[in-house]
């Protein structure tokens, strides 16, 4: 899409910019979607000596850098209600039209955010003009999806999640100049709760919290996430899941569709 969005365009109800309500899956979800160490870690290398940070799309705050000068953007009233007391000042505002002057920052985040955005593009030329060095992006690649297990159980999940996830290739050609992609492994107790962070304890997806702390989660229907608790309930008490997937309960790493993508110009 090529339609940009203003703030007046998001007044009213949550102001979520993206395809998912926030005002109804967004309460509870700093609950379940902690910033994990490994990924933290990863982060702050990959902002290169920044002293002023833009967050883009900063929903409660994860992987915002406690070490800089940070200035959040984030359209969903609920999202900006679980940061926490003393976390960036938050811009109700899209990625898609900053408020900013041209590199205004060092460097750029946004997490968990690129497949929210109405423009991919325009998202990030507008991250690009107001940053002067990294824009840091961490996101998933829907090519890799497939490989978690719940594509046995909820396929429609898999295929939503894939569906709105932009590809790295076109993450890579929205950033332009000279961009990086890493794999980033999850680590088996990973306190981010992504449906992959529990590719190793299925247990706590049949948890309704932390399926909602997805988002691909809302576009399926109440009838296959029925299915889906029926059927690992049943795997689980049988031995079937684990006699297919055993290994993964103590498997250190999985290597999923994590990515961190680092642009600079």
């Amino acid at each position: 899409m090529t339609e940009r969005r203003s703030a007046a365009d998001h007044e009213g109800g949550d102001g979520s910019a993206g395809d998912a309500d926030y005002g109804s899956i967004g309460p509870g979800y700093s609950r379940y979607r902690q910033p994990e160490p490994v990924f933290v870690d990863a982060i702050h290398a990959a902002l290169d000596g920044a002293q002023t940070l833009v967050n883009v799309g900063a929903g409660a705050g994860s992987y915002e850098p406690d070490h800089l000068t940070v200035t959040a953007v984030e359209p969903s009233a609920a999202m900006r209600a679980q940061r926490p007391v003393g976390a960036a000042q938050v811009v109700d505002a899209v990625a898609e039209d900053l408020p900013f002057a041209d590199r205004t920052f060092d460097a750029a985040l946004a997490s968990f955010t690129v497949h929210q955005w109405r423009d991919l593009h325009g998202g990030l030329r507008e991250v690009r003009r107001v940053t002067r060095g990294p824009v840091v992006i961490l996101t998933c690649d829907p090519a890799a999806l497939e490989r978690s297990w719940i594509n046995d159980y909820a396929p429609e999940v898999i295929a939503t999640e894939a569906s709105r996830y932009p590809t790295i290739t076109d993450v890579r050609s929205g950033l332009g100049g000279t961009v990086k992609v890493d794999h980033l492994p999850i680590p088996l107790a990973c306190v981010d709760g992504f449906s992959e962070a529990y590719y190793g304890r299925p247990e706590a997806l049949l948890d309704p919290g932390a399926r909602r702390a997805n988002s691909a989660w809302s576009f399926v229907s109440q009838k296959t996430e029925d299915r889906f608790d029926r059927a690992l309930r049943a795997d689980l008490a049988s031995g079937a899941w684990d006699d297919r997937y055993g290994h993964l309960r103590t498997q250190p790493t999985f290597d999923g569709s994590l990515r961190l993508v680092v642009g600079h110009r």
